[in-house]
């Protein structure tokens, strides 16, 4: 099968790349390396050869994305823009890169007649559920509370509609949404590992703050409604959610409509994963008190029922610990990331 990825040179698209090749399927990476890495496209072009190939392009070029897709099979959506905070501050951006790109994929998918997607969604689209509807559910409504979430629901809908178009005119389009929860972990060979800048993730964050290039970790609350005072997030190793998507790439055929939420099921509390830390490091991590950020749900955790029951996929990395080994093999060995400046 030929795969274009967008977002291929980012962190949890340049796994899910590099999972393809392992599997013998050719690779066109479609990535502008704004947020992507120029080392992942070596590192992958070593490993690909001939089944790899990169185009340096934005999504709304819809010309380079009509020419990247010719002779692909499938795509897996990786691109966008994910951080909240970022969203609030500039939701123009946002909701151009997200949804405008998104249409500018699709509508170049169209015209290449290219019948699969698997699109990178996220939990941010269900806001912040109720605690009835904790573990969350494919079918927990979804009210986002902030630009980005708001900007990938508009984008299901999006994908939603154009699927609908083409089954009344006669061309099956099949698309699954994986809606996933917080993204950790590094390849287990230390192959790929994670390095965003600035970094916004709690395990990367800790690990810094381990190698003495933070001082200290912030936790935002004490006082919430959780057993040890913080909050309480699930959190999933980025080899079993690239797992994920090649199980439903698998099972997409043109015409069917997936919808997954992708987690372990298993919340740990922002306590948990900073013990999780000094324990696995053998280093402190020093921290302090923060006030409580606005928005920020007590728990969420997701539900697995369903991609188990319908893919039989299980999180095959669940363990904090195994998740935390992975990233700090990969951060020793890179204490500055690919190479870019770290705070």
């Amino acid at each position: 099968m030929h795969v274009l990825v967008t977002g291929g040179a980012g962190y949890i698209g340049s796994h899910a790349t590099l999972r393809l090749l392992e599997d013998g399927h050719r690779v066109t990476v479609y990535d502008n390396l704004d947020r992507g890495h120029q080392a992942t496209v070596k590192i992958l072009q070593a490993f690909g050869g001939e089944r790899y190939r990169f185009v340096r392009g934005d999504l709304l070029e819809t010309e380079a994305l009509r020419t990247a897709l010719a002779g692909v099979d499938a795509v897996m959506h990786f691109a966008a823009l994910a951080h909240v905070g970022e969203s609030v501050i500039d939701p123009f951006r946002y909701w151009s890169v997200n949804l405008g790109g998104t249409l500018s994929l699709l509508t170049a998918m169209r015209d290449a007649k290219t019948p699969r997607l698997v699109f990178s969604s996220t939990c941010a689209t269900y806001g912040e559920p109720p605690p009835e509807r904790i573990p969350i559910a494919e079918d927990c409504p979804q009210a986002p509370v902030n630009p980005y979430g708001a900007s990938k629901l508009a984008c299901e809908r999006l994908i939603k509609d154009v699927a609908e178009a083409h089954r009344r005119n006669g061309l099956p389009f099949g698309f699954a949404l994986l809606r996933y929860f917080n993204v950790c972990g590094s390849d287990p060979k230390a192959r790929l590992g994670e390095d965003h800048d600035p970094e916004t993730h709690l395990i990367p964050i800790c690990l810094e703050v381990a190698l003495g290039q933070r001082k200290e970790l912030t936790v935002f609350g004490e006082d919430w409604d959780t057993p040890d005072g913080t909050c309480i997030r699930d959190y999933v190793h980025v080899t079993d959610l690239v797992d994920a998507h090649v199980r439903v790439l698998e099972k997409l055929a043109p015409g069917a409509e997936l919808i997954y939420n992708v987690g372990t099921g298993q919340g740990a509390s922002v306590r948990e994963v900073l013990n999780a830390c000094r324990r696995v490091t053998g280093r402190p991590v020093a921290e302090r008190r923060g006030d409580r950020r606005p928005g920020d749900p007590p728990a969420l955790v997701n539900s697995p029922a369903k991609i188990r029951r319908e893919l039989g996929w299980t999180a095959a990395r669940a363990n904090l610990d195994v998740m935390i080994e992975d990233s700090w093999r990969w951060r020793k060995d890179h204490p500055h990331g690919y190479g870019g400046s770290r705070r």
